[in-house]
């Protein structure tokens, strides 16, 4: 279907609706207009979770610790188990914080933090001050946005009974939703050659609630989404010219060959349009993803004291991912099963007691396609195959115990509870399972030559056995109170405990070298004052963040039982053929992944202080700020780094070839060590302006100026995984000192406008008919950009500091770029000229660049969603709403960082946008 039949058809059936002689509805409040891409919001809306507590985790995007939630970062997609936000937990989903859709281009597993860490480096943090810190909650991050952890037990939904029993003679009711998008209705992203390819995405589902027998309500909802189509983006790619082996050798060429094959057989195309461009190739490739959510709930009241809750969710998502050039990306299976059996009885009319148990099971299982190639690192050019942490197959269980009980004692609103988790983590995880070559400028040339000439850098590979299950124990204590002293003055305190116990492996093959941490001691205080203008509110916690599995998980890739091994400037045919016997059955030499004994869990202090006054005629106005200090966040070190030998005049030696022979500890190669080893500062100020009614239209508007701080990693980050390449730092010590920066979300300025207006009731006239029940709403977003580096390409002499470690950093002989902000691709090559940096030399002692680390920045984000909706009475207390959704209204790129690497042929030159083109999406939904 062209364009114009499409819009054609939708006005077609705007006009018909909107004429139909149906009952109108009031105009919708300017809630409803918060979340203006919230597809999948209706499951909730129909089944009440509202009413309950939500339950969510610490940290959301951590599938091993998630109660219901979605799989895939996009903002269409949220769960159907989601209850509405509380005051203490803001919505932060894309559409309320008014951003776009993220560009799928740029690859994000759906594992560990990825997830948050990509929305993170994409849209920066939301300043956010929590008013009161409830003790039964934990408020890790949440001065970011991240929404707290609480109890584990599935909420009593009490309007959902009222409601059902206030309607006479119907004991179902719900509705069903249909939402539509089509590439008929996308625009072009910024780089993107030719048209928009077809695709499309079809949401689908339904939410019921009922009166089963006495006593017993059921509630159930279902959602599928299934999306099809065409990814496009830009991708690095050799020239036509450089796509034929060097090498004399017949099967040196060969491996070449179909290393080259790899890429499309086609020219770069993004030249004409972007000159300079030389080697950027804009393609498309077809993606499907299927996502599943499913929740069901049964409340049954016992008596007037005693009611049961039994609760269960699925998330399912299958992912075959795009593939620019051939095995990219690994294909992804995610699933995820929550149950939860909640007995709520109400003790006296002041005492309530909850208890539950419940049982999470997360799955996720990540293949390669059976045509990757690799992992090939090639610094310049796109990375062919998926990253060495690949194929994954995890499964994590939780059993999970909860009390909790609720008090209120005259002024006093008591709080106390315990839980416990055993925590089952089961898998299969690779770190080098397949084998992986580095290409880089090396050996007096440049990447294309070596990767013609078949001269890889480095080789890794690693070989054993790397299945475990580990086991241990999570607690949890809790007791506080809020006390109302007067009229003017409210105190809240509270203590809080989370130990947790050393991870065991049932197969008896790792055994760490840590302890249990039992000192998990946090708390909470704060006040509330009523001024003769407003009120002034403060809080102070401090709260503990979690031991990830994939910190500890990777024990599994030490010897014995597992061999991770590193070659130098190998041999392409022969890799292994330098390496003794020893070094291949784990007795000599190894790549080694160690754990600090000190390890522990990341704590942080919050604190906050706000005002906040009603001035006349609704005019409302908070001021706040809010601050934190976060301490033993983990960091991987990278250790037993080569030594320079200064003064020496061999030509074989302080090469790439020679590195692990100039390591101190000849018993291994590069030792990954993970501990307790940075830090992180957060402050923001924040305003927030509510403007009353008027003419049917509602306003508010949010400005926070904030700046954040870490000394190399951030809360996101896990200890483990692929994040262990990210942060090395250019020398093995004074890592501290090198990598203080800001954070890689880090935003000075952020404004955020949310407006509604309803053209009032129709009936009467056709103009009536026509104009009246729409209603209109806006979310306009502005931001600073997040900051990124520069890095120096390489670790070869003349390029780094030949330690065999990447991550070096070149020096600045124009300090007047620094500070830049690079957000135009017309403009960012001249911005960050390479004229304006110069490699190390390390032949005269330089052992580091003096550019530091994240000191250039992104362009701005801003962005425009609208929503445009209308809403019609059918007989028998039914009704049905018909609503559009732009996302980017305005067609606005984000611009990804410019390429950062010195020996990159396109260094400086942005490449890629971070969000998509303009799109519009359809809803329909039927109540009942």
């Amino acid at each position: 279907m062209c364009p114009s039949r499409g819009f054609r058809a939708v006005f077609v059936i705007v006009i018909t609706l909107a004429t139909l002689p149906w009952y109108s509805v009031p105009a919708a409040t300017a809630a409803d207009q918060t979340s203006l891409v919230q597809t999948g919001g209706e499951l909730a809306a129909a089944t009440g979770t509202a009413q309950g507590q939500p339950e969510k985790t610490e940290q959301t995007f951590e599938p091993l610790k998630t109660e219901p939630a979605p799989l895939v970062l996009e903002a269409p997609k949220r769960a159907s188990s989601a209850s509405a936000p509380t005051k203490e937990e803001p919505d932060t989903s894309d559409a309320a914080k008014g951003e776009g859709r993220r560009n799928e281009n740029v690859q994000v597993n759906l594992v560990d933090t990825n997830a948050a860490r990509d929305n993170n480096v994409r849209v920066g943090a939301t300043a956010t001050i929590v008013e009161e810190f409830r003790v039964e909650r934990g408020y890790f991050s949440a001065e970011y946005g991240n929404p707290s952890r609480g109890p584990i037990h599935a909420p009593f939904i009490q309007n959902t009974f009222q409601g059902i029993r206030s309607q006479k003679g119907a004991n179902l009711h719900g509705n069903i939703f249909w939402n539509h998008n089509n590439s008929v209705f996308s625009a072009r992203s910024f780089f993107q050659v030719g048209g928009v390819q077809a695709a499309r995405e079809n949401q689908y589902g339904a939410a019921l609630s009922a009166k089963i027998w006495k006593n017993g309500f059921l509630i159930f909802s279902g959602m599928q989404d299934k999306n099809r189509g065409a990814v496009n983006g830009n991708v690095l790619i050799p020239l036509l010219s450089e796509r034929t082996p060097l090498s004399n050798d017949p099967a040196v060429g060969a491996i070449v060959q179909r290393l080259l094959d790899a890429y499309p057989s086609v020219a770069p195309n993004v030249a004409p349009n972007r000159p300079g461009f030389e080697r950027a190739l804009n393609t498309n490739s077809p993606q499907a993803i299927n996502l599943n959510t499913t929740t069901g709930q049964l409340n049954q009241r016992i008596n007037r004291r005693d009611a049961l809750i039994l609760r269960y969710a699925f998330n399912g998502q299958q992912i075959n991912s795009f593939q620019f050039v051939k095995g990219q990306n690994p294909n992804t299976d995610n699933k995820g099963h929550t149950a939860r059996i909640t007995w709520n009885h109400v003790w006296d009319p002041q005492t309530v007691l909850d208890v539950s148990a419940g049982f999470d099971r997360t799955g996720n299982l990540l293949l390669p396609t059976g045509d990757a190639v690799g992992p090939i690192f090639l610094n310049g050019l796109q990375m062919l195959g998926p990253q060495s942490n690949i194929p994954i197959n995890r499964a994590i269980n939780l059993l999970r115990y909860n009390a909790s009980l609720q008090r209120r004692p005259g002024q006093h609103n008591v709080a106390a509870g315990f839980g416990f988790t055993r925590q089952q983590y089961n898998g299969y995880e690779t770190e080098g399972a397949r084998p992986s070559f580095q290409f880089r400028d090396d050996f007096g040339t440049t990447l294309i030559n070596n990767l013609r000439s078949g001269r890889p850098s480095t080789y890794s590979a690693a070989f054993g056995n790397i299945d475990r299950q580990f086991r241990n124990w999570e607690l949890q204590g809790f007791a506080g109170d809020h006390w109302v002293l007067s009229k003017k003055v409210t105190v809240n305190y509270g203590i809080r405990w989370e130990p947790w116990t050393l991870p065991v492996d049932a197969l008896n093959l790792s055994h760490l070298n840590f302890n249990s941490d039992w000192n998990n001691v946090g708390g909470n205080a704060g006040f509330s004052y009523r001024l003769p203008k407003g009120v002034l509110r403060s809080a102070f916690a401090v709260f503990d963040g979690q031991l990830f599995p994939i910190a500890y998980g990777q024990d599994r890739f030490n010897p014995p039982y597992n061999v991770a091994i590193s070659v130098t400037a190998p041999n392409i045919l022969t890799p292994l053929a330098a390496l003794s016997a020893a070094d291949l059955n784990g007795t000599g030499r190894a790549t080694h992944f160690d754990i600090d004994p000190n390890l522990a869990t990341p704590y942080s202090y919050q604190y906050n202080l706000s005002w906040e006054n009603e001035f006349a005629r609704g005019w409302r106005l908070q001021l706040g700020y809010v601050g934190s200090r976060t301490h033993k966040l983990f960091h991987t070190e990278q250790r037993n780094r080569a030594i320079y030998i200064l003064g020496n005049t061999d030509p074989t030696k302080n090469t790439t070839k020679d590195t692990n022979d100039r390591r101190p500890n000849p018993k291994m190669n590069q030792q990954f060590y993970t501990l307790n080893a940075s830090r992180a500062y957060y402050d923001a100020g924040r305003a927030t302006l509510t403007v009353p009614r008027w003419r049917r239209t509602t306003l508010s508007a949010a400005y926070w100026f904030s700046k954040s701080i870490d000394i190399s990693s951030d809360y996101t980050v896990t200890g483990g995984g692929q994040e262990r390449w990210r942060s090395p730092g250019q020398t093995e010590i004074g890592v501290h000192s090198d990598q203080k920066s800001l954070s890689n979300f880090d935003q000075p300025h952020a404004l955020l406008v949310q407006g509604a207006w309803d053209s009032g009731r129709s009936g009467g006239s056709l103009f009536r008919k026509l104009y009246g029940g729409w209603n209109l709403g806006a979310v306009y977003l502005l931001k600073s950009g997040t900051p990124f580096g520069v890095d120096s390409g390489g670790d070869s002499p003349g390029i780094g500091n030949v330690d065999g470690t990447n991550g070096d950093r070149p020096n600045v002989l124009n300090p007047a770029i620094l500070g830049q902000i690079v957000g135009n691709p017309d403009t960012s090559a001249s911005l960050l000229p390479r004229t304006a940096f110069r490699f190390i030399d390390v032949t005269r002692g330089e052992r580091a660049g003096s550019l530091g680390r994240n000191t250039f920045r992104k362009g701005k984000i801003t962005n425009l969603n609208a929503s445009l909706t209308r809403s019609w009475a059918l007989p028998r207390e039914s009704n049905i709403t018909l609503r559009a959704e732009a996302v980017n209204l305005s067609n606005t790129p984000q611009f990804a960082e410019p390429s950062t690497s010195l020996t990159s042929p396109n260094f400086g030159q942005v490449t890629n946008t971070l969000n998509d083109g303009r799109t519009f999406r359809f809803l329909l939904r039927i109540g009942f």
